[in-house]
């Protein structure tokens, strides 16, 4: 499997190269976009002030697709037995189907302020701590201004805007690609907030995340332990044999766990224990034989503290497997675009955030577009990359957070939330507008992607979701009680 992801880096003929769009058109697209700015930042704040966690994003999702349905788009809600997901499609005649990913989940426990300083919010459970208000705002901003331009030029084809949540975690698009909504799509693209700029080729780490649920006896913890038998002790049983296991995996291997359900008091022997696991790597099939291990010592550790165990995969996502060809076109429109320009008040704010930054870059970077990235996997997953092993598929990051800012904390939050992200938001959205132009208008790029795709995953492939054939984990956020 790992020799198919090697497979990407393609030399291409010059044939394979979109012929830009004439200059006119690509100017009124990005005046279009310009004119959409000040809504494009009021719904990404909208959907930060929500901070819905996946697949509870029942606010956010409806505000996108009543962007969306005012602006011509035919909406289609609830696909793939997802209540917040939804496919948009803008159809003009017959001719490419083009795709454009929306995500507005947020995460657990990072909630923040927009100020510079750490500041939480009290009672706020959640924060956009990836960006994702942006990510949906910014999408649903490109795909009007390509409507826009299909019309004006009679360009013929269909746009679609897939409304993708719980990405963080939930596999969201999983289930979407397992339900063959993107089996006609002749190309995706995507984008992220990030610290830079670029447009990159590298693979992500595939995953399998899920839920171990110990099971025992309660017990006075004093007067009669004897009687019980701990489900926490399971649990620990469990992260120890883990732990002990890390040294005989192969050094690209990630494991990593939290405890959801300990027990609610110290003298009460805890009947019921819940922990949530992850296992990464690039290679899919080594993510399988890793977790089978993990699923092993759950089923150890239960004999060893006479308890019983089960588990639940929450989630699961191939390695991303991105387009040479789709880049090269995504790479030159970005480069037109360029980056991220501050004002002097923008520039005082992210200097007082950088003080808290471990890793402190020139705010320079935000304004540069670096170069095609192509090196690493980034150490993170995406259930985009599902969609990438069956439709050929490209994205970018824009400089929405300060450079140096971390995803997942709380200055990423920060910055989501206010003008900083909203620009980079408006950087993606005219990438993603000049980027879905150009392939519209060039049949032999999109031949050229599908070809590469094809050459990629290796004869015979078939799409197998890494979860199996589970129905979508709606609860995964939401940890399970005792005695349920």
């Amino acid at each position: 499997m790992k020799s198919l992801l090697l497979a990407t880096a393609l030399i291409l003929p010059a044939a394979a190269q979109a012929q830009a769009i004439p200059d006119a058109q690509r100017t009124a697209i990005l005046s279009d976009v310009d004119g959409r700015a000040a809504t494009l930042a009021s719904t990404a704040k909208t959907i930060w002030d929500f901070s819905e966690v996946g697949y509870q994003e029942a606010k956010s999702s409806a505000l996108l697709q009543s962007e969306l349905k005012k602006g011509g788009f035919d909406v289609k809600a609830g696909v793939a037995d997802i209540p917040t997901a939804f496919v948009a499609s803008f159809r003009n005649g017959a001719g490419p189907v083009i795709a454009i990913l929306a995500e507005y989940d947020a995460l657990p426990g990072t909630a923040q302020t927009t100020d510079p300083t750490r500041n939480q919010i009290a009672g706020k459970a959640a924060g956009h701590a990836c960006g994702h208000n942006l990510f949906g705002a910014a999408s649903v901003t490109a795909a009007l201004a390509i409507r826009d331009w299909m019309i004006a030029n009679k360009v013929q084809g269909e746009l679609r805007v897939y409304g993708t949540p719980a990405e963080e975690g939930g596999s969201g698009k999983v289930y979407m690609v397992r339900a063959g909504l993107f089996d006609d799509v002749s190309a995706t693209l995507h984008w992220h907030p990030g610290s830079a700029n670029i447009v990159s080729v590298g693979p992500s780490r595939a995953n399998i995340s899920g839920k171990f649920r110990f099971k025992g006896l309660s017990a006075h913890a004093s007067a009669s332990p004897e009687r019980g038998r701990s489900a926490l002790d399971g649990i620990e049983v469990m992260n120890v044999a883990v732990n002990m296991m890390r040294e005989h995996v192969p050094s690209s291997i990630r494991i990593h766990y939290v405890i959801t359900n300990g027990g609610e008091a110290p003298n009460v022997v805890p009947d019921f224990a819940e922990s949530y696991y992850y296992v990464r790597d690039v290679d899919p099939a080594l993510v399988k034989s890793v977790w089978a291990r993990v699923v092993k010592a759950s089923e150890g550790a239960a004999l060893a503290t006479e308890t019983t165990v089960s588990n639940e995969i929450t989630g699961g996502v191939y390695s991303m497997l991105a387009s040479e060809t789709l880049a090269k076109v995504m790479d030159r429109n970005l480069n037109a675009v360029g980056g991220v320009a501050y004002t002097p008040q923008e520039t005082a704010w992210a200097t007082e955030l950088q003080k808290s930054l471990e890793v402190k870059r020139p705010l320079a970077i935000a304004g540069q577009v670096l170069p095609l990235g192509r090196d690493g996997d980034g150490g993170g997953s995406t259930d985009v990359s599902d969609i990438s092993w069956v439709s050929p598929t490209i994205g970018l990051s824009t400089a929405t957070w300060v450079p140096g800012t971390p995803a997942h904390s709380w200055q990423a939050v920060a910055a989501s939330g206010m003008s900083i992200g909203a620009k980079g938001g408006v950087v993606a959205a005219k990438t993603l507008a000049l980027t879905a132009a150009d392939l519209f208008r060039s049949p032999e790029t999109l031949a050229a992607a599908k070809a590469e795709l094809l050459k990629a995953r290796g004869p015979n492939f078939k799409y197998e979701a890494m979860l199996g054939n589970r129905k979508p984990a709606l609860d995964y956020r939401k940890p399970m009680a005792a005695g349920k």
